[in-house]
């Protein structure tokens, strides 16, 4: 029996980065080898078990035929004679298909660190094609390693390609896209995600109302882009400049998604955009399994952004509305992720990244204000029902509009 380091560890290492969790492989043993070792087994599907005294996931070196299509379809076999070779070989990628031994030597079959140094991403073998959620791997690995300059083999991109034109991204599901979908957008460069997806064909399929946004054009005084879905891109990367949360993100990629179905007699033009957003917003979220959290804060972004860009023009009690629309009353730190979102949308067009978003100071304030307010004097006053509500809505008009004029003179507005 040998145990080998494998995985992601061994490419995290060569790349010089921090090495989140490490996976074994175990060649030459049996379930019931591992078990009287102590070995809990946690794997359903698969030969996977937990060390002892480590708890890092230990599985017998396997192989995998393709038995069915989507990605449940596999034979498995985990026999003592399946070698270390044979394991790597079922891998995604060659940077992923590398192991050390207990000494610290490199095994390298298939070429993965000369891949390293090319900074590519390539599948290890055919059997590539036999799992769909593969493609969308690549992508999050994509998002992942951008910044070191890494970019998808040519090689692969036409597999995928091949994979989805096959209808094997149609197999996927929901499950899985959300997976994925939430890792990548948690990656420093989530609009390598959806550029890769977009690239082989992908984002059609797992994500129409995202790909719809592509060739449909904005009024070019305002986005000098011009494309939305260019701008799409530009978006997300000022979120997760922005932000370390999924969540912005993920508005960020949610928020225009209306502008893909205007109709083209009112091109450039986007009127009524934003309800057309939420709808398929929902609809995008309850698809794939989408956390409240990542729903809620989607459509909050996709319903108000238009008022928070205008935020300087609006008046008191929109403004108001603005806070409530957004739940910023009883949700303050949601609100300020909201804001993060908006301000990526306004940075995430051609030139403008580095442009100040004073909207969001506005709106802060204006939220300030508005919990200055003290409702139990309200009541103590002998106020109550509707007249307690209308004296407290009143109340936070005006201080939203006494923090509003302190605003724009401090600004000189």
């Amino acid at each position: 029996m040998q145990t080998y380091l494998v995985g992601g560890a061994v490419r995290d290492r060569l790349l010089g980065l921090p090495v989140r969790e490490r996976d074994w492989v175990v060649v030459g043993a049996t379930p019931a080898a591992l078990e009287a070792a102590g070995f809990r087994r946690v794997g359903a599907s698969f030969p996977v078990y937990l060390h002892p005294q480590t708890g890092e996931e230990h599985a017998l070196a396997r192989t995998e035929r393709k038995t069915a299509p989507g990605y449940r379809g596999f034979e498995v076999d985990a026999s003592s004679g399946v070698t270390l070779e044979q394991d790597l070989l079922r891998r995604d990628l060659t940077v992923n298909a590398m192991a050390e031994d207990a000494d610290g030597t490199l095994v390298d079959p298939y070429g993965g660190r000369a891949d390293l140094d090319a900074r590519l991403l390539r599948h290890v073998s055919d059997a590539f094609r036999e799992d769909p959620v593969r493609i969308l791997r690549v992508a999050r690995f994509a998002a992942r390693f951008a910044p070191l300059g890494f970019t998808v083999a040519p090689q692969t991109m036409a597999l995928m390609r091949e994979m989805v034109a096959a209808g094997e991204a149609g197999a996927l599901v929901a499950e899985r896209v959300w997976q994925e979908t939430e890792k990548a957008l948690g990656e420093p460069r989530p609009d390598e995600f959806v550029r890769v997806l977009r690239e082989c064909g992908a984002l059609a399929v797992v994500f129409p109302e995202v790909d719809a946004l592509w060739g449909v054009p904005q009024p070019e005084k305002w986005h000098p882009e011009v494309d939305t879905g260019a701008h799409l891109l530009l978006v997300l990367q000022q979120a997760a400049r922005l932000s370390p949360k999924a969540e912005v993100r993920f508005a960020a990629l949610v928020h225009d998604l209306g502008k893909g179905t205007t109709p083209r007699d009112h091109w450039p033009r986007h009127v009524g955009h934003e309800e057309r957003s939420v709808e398929l917003a929902q609809v995008l979220c309850a698809r794939v399994g989408a956390p409240n959290r990542f729903r809620e804060l989607g459509v909050a972004v996709a319903r108000l952004h238009g008022l928070c860009h205008r935020a300087r023009e609006l008046r008191p009690a929109t403004l108001l509305a603005v806070l409530e629309g957004a739940d910023a009353l009883r949700r303050r730190e949601r609100f300020g992720d909201f804001l993060l979102a908006c301000e990526a949308d306004a940075r995430g067009r051609a030139g403008l990244q580095d442009e100040p978003y004073p909207q969001a100071d506005l709106l802060r304030a204006a939220l300030a204000a508005a919990v200055s307010v003290d409702a139990a004097a309200l009541a103590a006053r002998g106020l109550q029902g509707e007249a307690l509500g209308a004296a407290l809505r009143d109340a936070r008009v005006a201080a939203i509009a006494a923090a509003r004029d302190a605003f724009r003179r401090e600004h000189g507005l």
